[in-house]
């Protein structure tokens, strides 16, 4: 079968984590979701997602085709529900579509079935598709919040995905301090320097060409991607994830970075998001816990207003290439949207829009040209392009974003 992950109707609530992605590729544990679904099915999956991210997230059609909500994690018992799936039968649970077979000679248009049917919400309606009610325990990512609170038990169903059969690249170094060492796996070209592991609570996973540096003390469950940096001295408590070619000093905690993100210097990020080409400022401080140890109430882009949570914790929500100066301090249950720019004295607001230019005192709109001249930037410094794909989606997205603040 061919293997289509869909956005479903929690993409809006997921904002500003995917406006620059469809659900699947979101990181949670190690692996992104679309990667999980891959290594399960032993395929490569494709995208049914917005149209302005089509071009660089494109579907690819079949004449058996499997659509998967893209939001969900897999497991072994899940995947097997799926694999029964005959031609014109879903797979459901209380109010969201798990997956869905059809043949392409049932429908010319996959993209008018996402709309007609897999986005419904409501599948009451009599139509030619059988549902079947899924009897299996599954997490699902319907709110920023979701990735760090399910973050401990993706880390270990990965961890055990990654690792079974195989073995741990050797620890060279014999200056390291490793509680529970068969917890600890490395993969080739990862190197531990002089560093306290404590994976007694969970599984530490280094990954490939990554590195933990001298006295850094990490406490699993953790996962440091490929080529992913652990700065001298920094403090990591999990479940926390540092994704591909991302950098971490200071304090670390509960927290999730999807990649190529610099948190670099000291300063404490807890129960945190943090997408992708952003960069955090030496001594950048969120607060992730009320004095008052209220629920915490967060930015909801569908209800454009603050919503309650039902978290106790919640500390920083950032989009794709955002930064933030020196001494930043980010207030309890913090939204910040793509491509700002944040700088300036005292807590910065709780809600920023995308293409914010300045601080608490007020925002103007960041110029377009000079976003993506500083994009182009950074790419450049990884060995990547920053290609007129990237481009017009961040021109789609400047185009619609929010007005300011005053």
């Amino acid at each position: 079968m061919n293997t289509v992950l869909f956005d479903d109707s929690s993409r809006d609530y997921l904002l500003p984590l995917t406006y620059m992605r469809p659900i699947s590729e979101i990181r949670v544990g190690i692996l992104t979701i679309r990667e999980k679904w891959e290594h399960y099915l032993n395929t490569q999956a494709s995208f049914l997602t917005e149209p302005y991210l089509s071009k660089k997230f494109p579907i690819r059609k079949a004449e058996d085709n499997i659509l998967i909500n893209g939001s969900i994690l897999p497991n072994p018992e899940l995947v097997e529900s799926i694999k029964e799936l005959k031609p014109k039968q879903a797979l459901v649970s209380d109010n969201y579509i798990i997956a869905i077979r059809m043949s392409a000679d049932d429908v010319v248009n996959l993209q008018d079935v996402s709309t007609e049917e897999v986005k419904r919400a409501d599948h009451s309606e009599k139509t030619d598709i059988d549902y079947f009610s899924c009897q299996v325990e599954h997490l699902k990512i319907d709110y920023p919040w979701h990735i760090f609170k399910y973050n401990d038990q993706a880390i270990e169903n990965d961890f055990n995905m990654l690792t079974h059969k195989r073995k741990s690249a050797r620890i060279s170094r014999v200056d390291n301090t490793i509680s529970k060492k068969k917890n600890v796996f490395l993969e080739p070209g990862a190197k531990v320097n002089g560093a306290f592991i404590n994976a007694e609570e969970g599984p530490v996973y280094i990954g490939r060409d990554a590195e933990v540096m001298e006295g850094a003390m990490i406490r699993g469950p953790i996962a440091l991607c490929n080529n992913a940096k652990i700065k001298m001295g920094a403090k990591i408590y999990g479940p926390a994830t540092i994704g591909p070619y991302s950098k971490v000093g200071g304090e670390f905690e509960e927290s999730v970075i999807f990649g190529y993100t610099n948190k670099a210097h000291e300063g404490f990020i807890g129960h945190s998001v943090i997408a992708e080409w952003c960069n955090l400022g030496a001594d950048t401080n969120t607060s992730n816990l009320k004095n008052t140890y209220q629920q915490v109430r967060l930015y909801s882009y569908p209800k454009g207003s603050f919503v309650q949570t039902g978290e106790q914790f919640i500390g920083l929500i950032m989009g794709d290439h955002s930064k933030c100066g020196i001494n930043t301090m980010f207030n309890t249950g913090t939204v910040i949207g793509v491509n700002a720019n944040i700088f300036g004295e005292g807590f910065q607001r709780n809600y920023v829009p995308s293409f914010a230019w300045g601080g608490k005192s007020g925002y103007k709109q960041y110029l377009f040209d000079k976003a993506v001249e500083v994009a182009e930037t950074v790419y450049k410094r990884r060995g990547k392009t920053f290609d007129e794909t990237e481009k017009e989606i961040l021109k789609t997205i400047f185009d619609n974003s929010e007005k300011f603040p005053t």
